[in-house]
């Protein structure tokens, strides 16, 4: 069992509709049949949503997203449409919400990995394969790829593990046109972000982008490149051969798994409230990869 520990009830807001709570976005539509994404600062781990917010979470989210689809706007159109408030939507959802195109989605999330850790290491491991790709022995966790590889996994639930499939599968799913197009497009938007990562300092290990179509378009959809769906390195202090200090929510992981929490993430209970230290260390890493990815002061 996993899920929320206690799912919000979902703000009525007149002229949305409430169409989904997800792990972090509550997703409306408004009368205009357009999408209303609102980033809350709800933080997942270990498949389940905790009960303490990181303050700032979700604005950090929603404006390195919308300065990533700036960066990329060449190469890769973007969902969206605006990111003025609705009317009657409460002032908490500023900088937090995007008005976005309405898209016909495609039914994988598209990886791109650039170095192997994660669940990669794993298969690697077993099979010198990812996702079925074989890579060169000698490999250890951290390392750099040869080249970039698209490894997709299918799209899960709440509380469930999203699962690495095959390019196979993928052609199996949406045809093989759309899968080749769904490859080339992750492939090309995650080297052109690895490359202005790394001109800041940062290493792009791996990332998740959701794709959808406005009619034969492919437009790219959701969050980019963030830390909820990215792995970034400092890449002054990266050392293949073991896991590289990140930023992201480790922080969050480390203490769950810690004897200090008294959590066993093998039983069917909810983890516990996040002390405050781990609350302030996880929302200044969210910061500190905004910052340094932008060179913008967070304020």
């Amino acid at each position: 069992m996993s899920g929320f520990v206690e799912k919000p009830e979902p703000l009525q807001v007149p002229g949305l509709v409430h169409l989904h709570t997800g792990k972090v976005r509550d997703l409306y539509q408004n009368e205009a049949g357009d999408l209303v994404m609102v980033a809350s600062d709800r933080i997942s781990a270990y498949d389940w949503v905790l009960p303490t917010e990181i303050p700032d979470k979700g604005r950090t989210l929603t404006q390195l997203s919308l300065w990533w689809f700036d960066q990329l706007a060449e190469l890769a159109p973007n969902h969206v449409l605006s990111t003025e408030l609705p009317p009657g939507a409460p002032a908490d959802w500023a900088g937090r919400t995007l008005i976005c195109k309405s898209l016909r989605m495609a039914p994988v999330e598209c990886v791109a990995r650039g170095y192997l850790t994660g669940s990669g290491l794993v298969e690697y491991n077993e099979s010198r394969t990812v996702c079925g790709l074989a890579l060169p022995e000698g490999l250890v966790d951290g390392s750099e790829l040869p080249a970039p590889i698209f490894t997709p996994a299918t799209k899960a639930a709440v509380g469930e593990h999203d699962e690495n499939v095959s390019y196979e599968e993928v052609v199996r799913q949406v045809g093989a046109d759309t899968a080749a197009e769904l490859r080339q497009a992750t492939l090309a938007v995650y080297s052109r972000a690895r490359d202005i990562a790394r001109d800041r300092g940062i290493i792009l290990a791996d990332t998740k982008f959701e794709f959808g179509y406005d009619g034969d378009t492919l437009v790219l959809a959701d969050e980019v490149l963030t830390p909820d769906s990215s792995r970034f390195w400092p890449a002054d202090v990266w050392e293949p051969g073991h896991a590289q200090p990140s930023f992201d929510k480790q922080y969050v992981r480390d203490w769950l798994t810690s004897a200090e929490s008294g959590w066993d993430r093998k039983s069917e209970q909810p983890p516990p409230a996040l002390p405050e230290r781990v609350v302030e260390a996880t929302r200044a890493k969210y910061i500190e990869a905004y910052e340094r990815l932008t060179g913008v002061s967070w304020t």
